[in-house]
């Protein structure tokens, strides 16, 4: 589909609304479906690695090995970029492991998750997250053999959903995104 024509918004701005871009209701649900399920994703990762909720942080073994989570000490980004990068980025990534990976990359799966359910700032919530994709992709590659496919992993699949999910304004079903669009007008960019 080409360009949208926007629609008049609030206080005269133009904002672009996600029935003119995808003019069925059922796609429109479920592109805000999967908008709120990816969302849940990088909220809850950022939930269980906070608070060791024991999903992919694991539970402390009883006289054995202390919580992983993050509010006991654990660091959320260090020993992946440590001990799972593999490849030619390996070293890389080593030598930028640190206290301010951890923040950053806790800041990342909060903004995501938070950005994706309510359906704001959904082009920034796309860079970001397409960045913070990229990155993990890019410390696992070359996959190890055996791997179901070498090119295009589950990191790429949120990427591109994250992308899917910007550009035709996922958030304005189910979603903050209306709202959010007549809040910053003109600034496309942040919408």
């Amino acid at each position: 589909m080409a360009s949208t024509p926007p629609v008049a918004g609030a206080a005269g701005s133009t904002t672009s609304v996600q029935s003119r871009v995808v003019t069925s209701g059922s796609g429109r649900r479920w592109l805000a479906v999967l908008r709120i399920a990816t969302g849940f994703i990088f909220l809850w990762a950022f939930l269980d690695k906070t608070f060791g909720l024991h999903y992919s942080t694991g539970a402390p073994v009883e006289g054995g090995t202390p919580s992983v989570a993050w509010i006991d000490g654990g660091t959320p980004s260090q020993g992946f970029m440590k001990f799972a990068a593999v490849g030619p980025f390996a070293d890389f990534f080593g030598s930028i492991a640190s206290t301010f990976t951890d923040w950053l990359f806790m800041a990342a799966l909060l903004g995501i998750g938070i950005g994706l359910m309510a359906g704001v700032a959904l082009r920034i919530t796309a860079v970001a997250g397409t960045i913070l994709m990229l990155c993990m992709w890019a410390a696992e590659w070359p996959p190890l053999e055996g791997s179901s496919n070498p090119v295009v992993d589950y990191h790429v699949i949120y990427a591109l959903v994250m992308i899917v999910c910007a550009v035709l304004y996922a958030g304005d079903t189910w979603g903050l995104g209306r709202w959010w669009g007549s809040l910053v007008g003109r600034q496309h960019w942040l919408r």
